[in-house]
């Protein structure tokens, strides 16, 4: 019935004054917050994987591939830089691949790092590379194993016994290492082993095709804070994986919808920090996998460089806990030969990669009444 045409009651008015506070006021929580250039890559090379030092050096390798796989007869390098942003080094990786992913500092290092783990995509093994001059050996391999001819090794990461865990995103596996000792950390003759999977969860298509996009499953991996759970990032699902410790054939999906989650952290309160490299922000979820903040976001290219985040790939915190460093990846689809994505345009801008860094704080969410 219509009453008091071009009238409302006082009741009603407070209702829509209620429904407009509430529609216009934001989540301080989606509060995207500034995106600062923390460092220019040199030559216009592209960067994917990242590693933070205790003395809060910043380390990455370069990632080029051509047609979908490594360049022939081109090595990947290595930029150091300070933790202001400036290039400390850039050296060439002896005998690696043009296609570096994941990396770590190697256990026992002392305060002057003089070797990294780094993962070569291109040759399914783990480099031990000493950031100074370039030298690397095989670390670990895969040697033997009927899964090392398909294997996509892409993030580590290292227990509190020293052990390193690597995914595998094309065969949906976390294959385990554990070093003979810190003084001998390096056995090529020792391979790694399987340690979870082959596992659907794990996998670019959850075992059915077509794969998801961007094809590649088993992505970041990180512990909880405890060591007796493993979070795996399935980049093709856009989810976050559960790997119970005691039970590691048992994967299972711990959240969802994180669209192309990529590398991920884990802080000292357990929330789980993950890059969404087609959504081009920062998604961090709660213990229980509740998103609680959505940081970081896309504002265009301009003269050739990201302004924010643009294909976000690997995240690190700075020793403090203050800054969360990013790689910009800036990778366009179809490159790889595969259909453009919604960022794929703004990628193909990009002619000098970047790494990002925001500060590691979650806002406080608004409550409503």
């Amino acid at each position: 019935m219509l009453k008091s045409k071009g009238r409302l009651g006082l009741a009603a008015l407070a209702c829509v004054g209620l429904a407009i506070a509430i529609s216009t006021t934001p989540s301080a929580a989606w509060n995207r917050g500034a995106v600062q250039t923390f460092a220019l890559i040199p030559s216009g090379a592209m960067v994917e994987g990242l590693a933070v030092g205790p003395d809060g050096k910043v380390y990455s390798p370069t990632f080029h591939l051509s047609g979908g796989a490594p360049v022939p007869g081109e090595n990947s390098k290595l930029f150091t830089f300070d933790p202001q942003g400036h290039l400390l080094k850039q050296v060439t990786i002896a005998g690696s691949s043009s296609a570096m992913l994941g990396l770590e500092v190697m256990p026992g290092s002392s305060a002057a790092i003089t070797s990294l783990l780094v993962i070569d995509f291109g040759a399914a093994q783990v480099l031990a590379v000493n950031p100074m001059n370039g030298d690397a050996n095989p670390c670990i391999t895969l040697t033997g194993s009927k899964f090392q001819a398909t294997a996509g090794l892409n993030g580590l990461t290292i227990d509190a016994a020293n052990n390193v865990y690597i995914s595998d995103s094309f065969n949906g596996i976390i294959w385990k290492y554990t070093p003979p000792s810190l003084a001998n950390f390096c056995s090529p003759s020792q391979p790694a082993t399987i340690w979870a999977g082959p596992d659907p969860t794990l996998m670019p298509n959850s075992g059915q095709p077509p794969e998801g996009v961007p094809p590649f499953g088993a992505n970041g991996v990180e512990f909880n804070n405890a060591g007796d759970t493993m979070f795996v990032c399935n980049t093709a699902m856009d989810w976050i994986v559960k790997i119970p410790v005691a039970t590691p054939d048992k994967p299972a999906v711990f959240t969802n919808s994180i669209n192309g989650c990529d590398g991920l952290m884990v802080d000292s309160s357990d929330n789980i920090w993950a890059a969404a490299n087609q959504e081009d922000e920062i998604v961090v979820v709660d213990p229980t996998g509740k998103a609680i903040a959505k940081l970081g976001d896309f504002d265009g290219v301009n003269g050739g460089v990201t302004n924010g985040l643009l294909f976000p790939a690997s995240p690190a915190f700075s020793p403090d806990g203050q800054w969360l460093y990013v790689t910009n990846l800036g990778l366009d689809l179809t490159t790889l030969g595969l259909p453009p994505a919604v960022d794929s345009a703004w990628a193909a801008q990009v002619t000098h990669h970047s790494i990002a860094r925001l500060k590691a704080k979650i806002p406080p969410m608004q409550s409503t009444p």
